[in-house]
């Protein structure tokens, strides 16, 4: 790993700390509940995507948190910047991690197949 790489994986792992610490500091409880799951910075360390955690938000109020997290970004980029000391905090861009339902999906989808396959079995 070169000295970029680790440079870059620390300043992402220090925001999954901070983004959360920052969210608990805003006035908005809403916005207190969500669970950061990933940050993933770019190469320049100027853009960082934050996931979070979907529960079971509906699609309404997944619109909603992104819109109140929208008017928070500033906010949240002053907490981190001024705790880290930096000079320059990377730019959030806030999205819901949908990875986690589609292995679920997919879990479902291969044990469907297993229970045909398992009945045809059955039936031979």
């Amino acid at each position: 790993m070169t000295p970029a790489q680790i440079k870059l994986k620390r300043t992402e792992s220090i925001l999954k700390e901070l983004i959360p610490e920052a969210l608990s500091e805003l006035n908005d409880s809403r916005l207190r509940e969500l669970d950061v799951i990933d940050v993933t910075c770019s190469k320049g360390r100027s853009d960082a995507k934050v996931y979070f955690d979907p529960h079971n938000y509906s699609d309404e109020e997944r619109r909603l948190f992104l819109k109140q997290l929208k008017k928070a970004r500033p906010i949240i980029e002053e907490h981190c910047s001024r705790d880290q000391g930096w000079f320059r905090c990377p730019k959030f861009a806030f999205v819901f991690d949908e990875q986690l339902q589609k292995s679920k999906n997919i879990e479902d989808l291969f044990a469907k197949i297993s229970s045909r396959n398992k009945k045809e079995d059955d039936e031979s």
